[in-house]
């Protein structure tokens, strides 16, 4: 089966690449390892032998460029020239052409017609394969959530780009619809039209963690924001949204107790 339009990666830019690996160790868990070679120092998250994600360094060209402190997501396709040919074609727009990381993939950064960022990468398979990690693991992304333009057409940049296929649908009253998507893995997020009170369109991750409580503490505790919740979402589990102590937002999901 193909990977296209499965979520394969989550990639932190951040100021202060020490400070953000000790304040996510400290929050979820990760651990974090360098790795060899490279123009530029990238550290590898891990959650119980999984890789994860990532973290590299915000530079004064990225500063300057206007990008912030952030978290991007980068989605599997089939072909990641195509994928951006066929962003533009949907209106969406091209942030960075496709480049090859030698051993790992071909990637471009898009963005959708509203303006929300992320990454699409044609991967070079690890050997033996990439290992799926357990459903419902503790440090790994449970929830994708994208707060873009009206729903109907942002839901059809997606659908035709990565082939992501409707599921419920929630009505939120003067908020509008929050509709829900599926691909391969089954149903994993969630998009809506960007409420007045966010800066811009934007995706959010929510991590996975035990006690949602003790993790709002260690935000606390370690110099975060919590901007929002805990709160309750269907299903039974608890979300909140935060800002990281180098800028960055960032979500965690979990239950109480």
């Amino acid at each position: 089966m193909s990977d296209h339009g499965r979520f394969i990666w989550y990639e932190l830019m951040t100021p202060d690449v020490a400070g953000a690996r000790a304040f996510y160790g400290d929050v979820v868990g990760w651990t974090a390892s360098q790795m060899p070679g490279g123009d530029m120092p990238y550290w590898v998250l891990e959650a119980d032998g999984y890789g994860v994600g990532g973290i590299m360094v915000l530079g004064e060209e990225h500063k300057a460029a206007g990008i912030p402190p952030n978290w991007t997501a980068y989605v599997a396709v089939d072909d990641a020239d195509a994928a951006v040919e066929a962003a533009r074609s949907l209106g969406g727009s091209v942030m960075r052409e496709p480049q090859d990381i030698p051993g790992v993939g071909r990637f471009a950064i898009i963005a959708d017609p509203a303006g929300a960022v992320l990454a699409v990468m044609k991967p070079t398979p690890p050997p033996g394969g990439r290992p799926e990690a357990p459903k419902d693991a503790l440090g790994h992304t449970a929830w994708h959530e994208l707060y873009s333009g009206p729903t109907e057409a942002t839901f059809a940049f997606y659908q035709g780009l990565f082939g992501w296929t409707k599921d419920e649908v929630h009505d939120l009253g003067p908020m509008g619809a929050y509709q829900l998507f599926s691909n391969q893995d089954g149903q994993v997020g969630g998009m809506m039209q960007k409420p007045d009170n966010v800066p811009a369109p934007c995706w959010l991750y929510y991590v996975r963690v035990g006690d949602i409580d003790a993790a709002a503490a260690r935000v606390r505790d370690g110099g975060g924001q919590v901007l929002n919740g805990p709160m309750e979402v269907p299903g039974g589990d608890w979300v909140l949204q935060g800002i990281d102590p180098q800028g960055a937002m960032f979500c965690l999901m979990g239950k109480k107790g």
